[in-house]
C-alpha cells in the first residue's frame, strides 16, 4: 500500500509544494471555516475571562478550572487557529521550519492542557457534588493544584519533540503542523504511543469514570428519597442530559483525531487521502468553541453574570433560567449527612 507522508519528507517547510493536494478553492474554504471558528472562540473565551475579572462572586475555587479552560482554548485559537487561517489563505505552509515547530507545539500544548482541564473539571464535580470523602471542602489549594497539573502534564508530553523524541511535522493538506504520526522510526513510534496513552486515554477514562460515578450517586439519592418529591428526578434528568452532551461533544471532537493518529501508527503503509486526514484535525480544533458554551455558558453562576453584561444590564432570560435550575440534597455515607449539590 502507498505510504502517506507529509511534504516535509520531500521538501523544506515554507517552499510552495509542487504537487496539488486540494483545489485552491478548498484552501480558501478551510481558511474561512477556521476564521469563523477562531473569531467565535476568541469572543467566547475572552468574554469568560473578562466576566470573571469583573464579578468577584465568580472568583471561587470551583470556577478556577473553568477559567483555565478558557485560557487554554484561547491559546489554541490565537496561536494555532490564527496561523492556520493564514497558511490556508495562501494555500500552503509558508512559515518555515521554525513556524511549523511553533505552531505544532502551541496547538498541542494548549490543546492537551485544555483536554486535561476537562478531566480535572470532571473530578472536581465528583468531589463537590458527590462528596465521596464525606465532609471534604473544596479549597483554593485543591483548585490551583488541578490547574497546575493540567499545564505540567501538557508540558511534560509536548516538549520531547523539541529535544528529539518525536517531532512536529506537516499533516493533512499540509497547512498545519502536529506531532509526527507518519514516521515509522521505532523511537518516534514509542513517543506517539505514549502520547496517545497519557494525553488522550487517561483524560478520557477520568471523564467517563467521574461522570459515571456522579450519575450513579444521583440515582442512589433518588432511591432513598432524600430530596423533596420530584426534585431529585429533575436533577438527575438535568445532569444526565448535560453529561451526555459533554461526552458526545468530547468524542466528536477528539475521538476521530485519536483514531486517525493510531491508525497511521499501527498501519504505516496505509494511504489516507490528505483531505480526509484533515477532517479530524479541524474537528479537534472546534472544541475551543463548544467548550465555553457547554462548560461555562451553561453554568448558572456564569450565565447570571454574562447575560446582564451582554444585554447591558437586562437579565430577563436569567430569571427564567433560574426557575428551572435545580438544587438537591445528597447523602454521603449516611442519610443524616447532607450537602448541597451545585449546578452542573
Amino acid at each position: 500500500m502507498e505510504v502517506n507522508t507529509p511534504a516535509t519528507n520531500n521538501l523544506s517547510v515554507g517552499e510552495q509544494p509542487g504537487k496539488v493536494l486540494m483545489p485552491r478553492v478548498g484552501y480558501t474554504i478551510l481558511a474561512v471555516i477556521m476564521a469563523i471558528c477562531v473569531t467565535a472562540s476568541v469572543i467566547l473565551n475572552t468574554t469568560v475571562i473578562a466576566v470573571t475579572l469583573k464579578y468577584k462572586q465568580l472568583r471561587q475555587p470551583i470556577n478556577y478550572s473553568l477559567v483555565n479552560l478558557a485560557i487554554a482554548d484561547l491559546g489554541v485559537a490565537v496561536l494555532g487557529g490564527g496561523l492556520t487561517v493564514e497558511t490556508n489563505a495562501v494555500g500552503y505552509f509558508n512559515l518555515g521550519r521554525t513556524g511549523c515547530v511553533i505552531e505544532g507545539f502551541a496547538v498541542a500544548f494548549f490543546g492537551i492542557a485544555a483536554l486535561c482541564t476537562v478531566a480535572v473539571i470532571a473530578l472536581e464535580r465528583v468531589i463537590v457534588v458527590c462528596k465521596p470523602l464525606g465532609t471534604l471542602t473544596f479549597s483554593s489549594r485543591q483548585a490551583l493544584a488541578g490547574v497546575l497539573v493540567s499545564w505540567i502534564w501538557s508540558l511534560v508530553w509536548n516538549t520531547p519533540p523539541l529535544f528529539g523524541w518525536g517531532s512536529y511535522e506537516l499533516e493533512g493538506v499540509e497547512t498545519s503542523c502536529a506531532p509526527n504520526w507518519y514516521s515509522t522510526d521505532p523511537f518516534n513510534v514509542s513517543y506517539i504511543i505514549c502520547y496517545f496513552a497519557f494525553c488522550f486515554s487517561i483524560p478520557f477514562i477520568i471523564i467517563v469514570a467521574s461522570y459515571g460515578y456522579l450519575m450513579w450517586t444521583l440515582r442512589q439519592i433518588a432511591k432513598v428519597g432524600v430530596a423533596e418529591s420530584g426534585t431529585t428526578n429533575k436533577a438527575e434528568s438535568q445532569v444526565s442530559r448535560m453529561v451526555l452532551l459533554m461526552i458526545i461533544a468530547f468524542l466528536i471532537c477528539w475521538l476521530p483525531y485519536a483514531l486517525f493518529a493510531m491508525t497511521v501508527v499501527a498501519n504505516p503503509g496505509i494511504h489516507i487521502d490528505p483531505i480526509m486526514a484533515t477532517v479530524p484535525m479541524y474537528l479537534s480544533k472546534t472544541s475551543t468553541v463548544y467548550n465555553p458554551i457547554i462548560y461555562i455558558f451553561m453554568n448558572r453562576q456564569f450565565r447570571d453574570c454574562i447575560i446582564p453584561l451582554l444585554l447591558c444590564g437586562k437579565n430577563n432570560l436569567t430569571s427564567e433560567m433560574r426557575t428551572s435550575s435545580v438544587t438537591v440534597t445528597s447523602t454521603t455515607s449516611s442519610p443524616s449527612r447532607h450537602g448541597k449539590v451545585v449546578p452542573i
